[in-house]
């Protein structure tokens, strides 16, 4: 990486910052994703590669101005597994995952003490989750934060009810909207994405990971009506609404 940031090395690497590769980490980041969704083994070892080299490009970058190295990244993080795991290198140890989760907060706890950042009765648990988050990420993470404090349903059948609420406030605005009156649509719409986020959440999965496999079944149940209708002679821009539903329940027919 020195080399390739060198007088010799390669022109545009030598010209890159810290903003203008952080589009080249998010989508390392997701395609490691995709590879995992598709346990395409290959595919995620090569793209796990190439999400390491977005954090020695990072770290290349802060070593060139004397901030740390690759070798502080990597210390840095064992010495944290380390610490936060006493229920696995000390004397405690943990029967159940919720032991273990437990710990590691208390463990969080503490550094923030030791680093004057102690949490003041003011502040809050939802504070410090990333900004650049995805929305959907985003909900998950803020339920996840005050479930640990025992603010959060049952079960996931409740949150499914909470769903149903929230889809009739949605019907109601909606029938205000079609009179001129529904300001609040687009709030309802996101009560009802949040509260579908927690029960992705309460059924053990994460909002995020679904949608992206819904939209992954939708283009590929879309990709063959295209080829019905082109086997027709048709472009699905020349189809009419009626027959592309019937090419639909066509496709999905046969998937039974």
């Amino acid at each position: 990486m020195a080399h390739l940031r060198g007088p010799d090395g390669c022109p545009w690497d030598r010209v890159q910052d810290y903003d203008s590769v952080k589009g080249l980490l998010l989508e390392e980041a997701y395609e490691v994703i995709d590879a995992a969704n598709a346990r395409d083994f290959s595919a995620l070892e090569e793209e796990l590669g190439d999400l390491l080299f977005q954090v020695v490009f990072y770290s290349r970058l802060a070593e060139e101005e004397n901030r740390f190295t690759i070798g502080d990244v990597v210390e840095g993080v064992y010495a944290k597994l380390v610490r936060r795991h006493p229920h696995v290198f000390g004397a405690k140890r943990a029967r159940t995952p919720e032991e273990a989760l437990a710990s590691w907060l208390s463990v969080k706890e503490q550094e923030k003490d030791k680093e004057g950042k102690a949490a003041n009765r003011a502040d809050s648990i939802l504070g410090g989750i990333a900004a650049a988050l995805p929305a959907t990420l985003e909900a998950y993470e803020l339920g996840l934060r005050a479930a640990e404090v025992g603010f959060d349903w049952s079960r996931a059948e409740d949150v499914l009810d909470k769903v149903e609420e929230e889809v009739r406030e949605l019907r109601e605005e909606l029938a205000r909207a079609s009179t001129g009156k529904g300001p609040k649509v687009e709030e309802e719409i996101g009560d009802l994405l949040f509260t579908v986020a927690q029960l992705a959440r309460r059924a053990g999965t994460d909002p995020e990971s679904a949608l992206r496999r819904a939209n992954a079944k939708f283009k590929a149940r879309f990709e063959k009506p295209e080829a019905a209708a082109a086997g027709r002679g048709k472009s699905v821009r020349e189809c009419s609404a009626v027959e592309l539903d019937a090419l639909w329940c066509e496709v999905k027919g046969r998937e039974g």
